[in-house]
């Protein structure tokens, strides 16, 4: 099989290049997964499209494409998601939070026959390191409202590491453009009814000097996004 590692990227020159060399090197091939990284560039003003094509030029595995202007993490999928050519698509986030080291776990369940498999930050680690108190209160209220919205039982709604059926995410139609991607996808597996597998991963937070983008505004937002699907017309396809 096929994996297609997706990595949205805004404004990382500092660690888009430790990021591509670390998701190279993790073995995935001897657990049957072949791999191809594609890259979106989000309209970055410093070197980020910059390092990351350079690295590309010397791996093979390795494709970028480019916003010509910022358009948010959602639509960076998006763009990276219309180019994958891979079985399964695993979400993957330009910073170093999360670590390479738990794609095993995650691909284990998919080669079990999962569809839809996140990583949970919460499972091992009830309070993830690094991760401060608002952040850590708005990742639990999020969490609490989709499992009663939608029926799930999920500990983890807003975590990076995601892997889907690569047909089935397109099938969901996103329209995210920022940071909603995780809700809306979220909402959307909730209204079919699909399973979510969870497994534990490792998480360090980064700060906002450190580059986080992530703000309260983006946590209402997914608040709205939950609601809005619950409350919204499922569409169907013809």
């Amino acid at each position: 099989m096929l994996l297609s590692i997706l990595i949205p990227a805004y404004q990382e020159e500092a660690t888009i290049g430790e990021i591509l060399r670390r998701v190279a090197a993790i073995d995935t091939e001897s657990l049957g997964f072949d791999k191809e990284i594609i890259v979106c560039d989000d309209g970055s003003r410093d070197r980020t499209f910059e390092l990351a094509s350079e690295f590309a030029a010397g791996e093979p595995r390795v494709r970028v494409v480019r916003h010509d202007q910022n358009q948010g993490k959602g639509a960076a999928i998006r763009t990276a998601l219309a180019a994958a050519k891979g079985d399964h698509v695993l979400i993957q986030d330009a910073d170093l939070e999360y670590e390479v080291s738990d794609y095993p776990a995650l691909l284990a369940e998919v080669a079990r026959g999962a569809d839809v498999v996140y990583g949970s930050r919460f499972l091992e680690n009830p309070r993830p390191t690094g991760m401060k108190t608002a952040n850590y209160l708005a990742n639990r209220i999020l969490t609490v409202t989709a499992n009663l919205l939608y029926g799930l039982s999920i500990t983890d709604e807003a975590t990076c590491f995601k892997v889907f059926r690569t047909d089935l995410l397109r099938e969901l139609e996103l329209e995210c453009k920022g940071f909603e991607f995780c809700p809306e996808v979220t909402a959307k597996l909730g209204r079919r009814k699909i399973r979510i597998v969870e497994v534990p991963i490792a998480y360090t937070a980064r700060a906002i000097e450190e580059g986080k983008k992530v703000r309260w505004t983006d946590g209402v937002e997914a608040m709205w996004v939950l609601v809005k699907h619950k409350l919204g017309k499922e569409k169907h396809r013809t």
